[in-house]
Protein backbone atom coordinates (compact mmCIF):
# COMPACT_ATOMS: atom_id res chain seq x y z
CA UNK A 1 0.00 0.00 0.00
CA UNK A 2 1.62 3.09 -1.14
CA UNK A 3 1.47 6.23 1.46
CA UNK A 4 1.27 10.05 0.26
CA UNK A 5 2.33 12.54 2.23
CA UNK A 6 1.24 16.32 2.21
CA UNK A 7 3.54 18.20 -0.18
CA UNK A 8 4.60 21.36 1.77
CA UNK A 9 5.53 24.92 0.42
CA UNK A 10 8.43 27.09 1.87
CA UNK A 11 8.29 31.01 2.02
CA UNK A 12 10.82 33.22 2.92
CA UNK A 13 10.40 36.38 5.57
CA UNK A 14 13.00 39.22 5.94
CA UNK A 15 13.54 39.86 9.88
CA UNK A 16 15.49 42.47 11.94
CA UNK A 17 17.99 41.14 14.17
CA UNK A 18 15.44 41.70 17.20
CA UNK A 19 12.39 40.95 15.48
CA UNK A 20 15.10 37.60 14.80
CA UNK A 21 15.81 37.35 18.39
CA UNK A 22 12.09 37.94 20.04
CA UNK A 23 11.13 35.09 17.67
CA UNK A 24 13.73 32.69 18.88
CA UNK A 25 13.58 33.37 22.55
CA UNK A 26 9.56 32.89 22.00
CA UNK A 27 9.53 29.48 20.26
CA UNK A 28 12.07 28.39 22.76
CA UNK A 29 9.97 29.49 25.50
CA UNK A 30 7.72 27.42 23.75
CA UNK A 31 9.82 24.94 23.43
CA UNK A 32 9.44 24.59 19.70
CA UNK A 33 11.42 25.35 16.34
CA UNK A 34 11.65 28.60 14.93
CA UNK A 35 9.40 27.35 11.64
CA UNK A 36 6.64 25.67 13.86
CA UNK A 37 6.27 28.97 15.94
CA UNK A 38 6.14 31.33 12.83
CA UNK A 39 3.88 28.58 11.26
CA UNK A 40 1.60 28.31 14.00
CA UNK A 41 1.37 32.11 14.99
CA UNK A 42 0.63 33.05 11.28
CA UNK A 43 -2.08 29.92 10.60
CA UNK A 44 -3.86 32.35 13.91
CA UNK A 45 -3.43 35.35 12.67
CA UNK A 46 -4.87 34.19 8.76
CA UNK A 47 -7.61 32.81 10.51
CA UNK A 48 -8.79 35.80 12.73
CA UNK A 49 -7.65 38.09 9.74
CA UNK A 50 -10.68 36.06 7.46
CA UNK A 51 -13.07 35.87 10.53
CA UNK A 52 -12.95 39.54 10.91
CA UNK A 53 -13.24 40.19 7.39
CA UNK A 54 -15.99 37.58 6.57
CA UNK A 55 -17.86 38.13 9.95
CA UNK A 56 -20.20 41.03 11.63
CA UNK A 57 -20.67 41.98 15.08
CA UNK A 58 -23.60 43.64 15.46
CA UNK A 59 -24.49 45.85 18.77
CA UNK A 60 -28.06 44.68 20.61
CA UNK A 61 -29.87 47.64 18.86
CA UNK A 62 -28.49 47.10 15.69
CA UNK A 63 -29.01 42.87 15.86
CA UNK A 64 -32.96 44.00 16.94
CA UNK A 65 -32.93 46.12 14.18
CA UNK A 66 -32.01 44.30 11.55
CA UNK A 67 -33.80 40.96 13.09
CA UNK A 68 -37.18 42.93 12.70
CA UNK A 69 -36.37 44.54 9.12
CA UNK A 70 -36.02 40.56 8.11
CA UNK A 71 -39.28 39.87 9.67
CA UNK A 72 -41.03 43.22 9.17
CA UNK A 73 -39.59 44.19 5.46
CA UNK A 74 -40.55 48.11 4.88
CA UNK A 75 -42.70 48.85 1.65
CA UNK A 76 -40.50 49.81 -1.22
CA UNK A 77 -40.16 53.51 -1.20
CA UNK A 78 -41.04 55.61 -4.34
CA UNK A 79 -37.27 55.65 -5.36
CA UNK A 80 -36.65 52.08 -5.33
CA UNK A 81 -39.97 51.23 -7.22
CA UNK A 82 -38.62 54.19 -9.63
CA UNK A 83 -35.11 52.25 -10.16
CA UNK A 84 -37.30 48.47 -11.01
CA UNK A 85 -39.37 50.38 -13.82
CA UNK A 86 -35.61 51.85 -15.08
CA UNK A 87 -33.81 48.40 -14.87
CA UNK A 88 -37.16 46.36 -16.17
CA UNK A 89 -37.27 48.76 -19.08
CA UNK A 90 -33.18 48.19 -19.85
CA UNK A 91 -33.88 44.56 -19.18
CA UNK A 92 -36.41 44.06 -21.87
CA UNK A 93 -34.49 46.45 -24.28
CA UNK A 94 -31.18 44.21 -23.61
CA UNK A 95 -32.69 41.14 -24.39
Amino acid sequence: MAVTTARTERTEARLRPDQKARIERAANLKGISVSDFIVQHAEEAAIRTIEQYESWTLTERDREAFIEALLNPPEPSPRLLAAIDLYNEWAAKSS
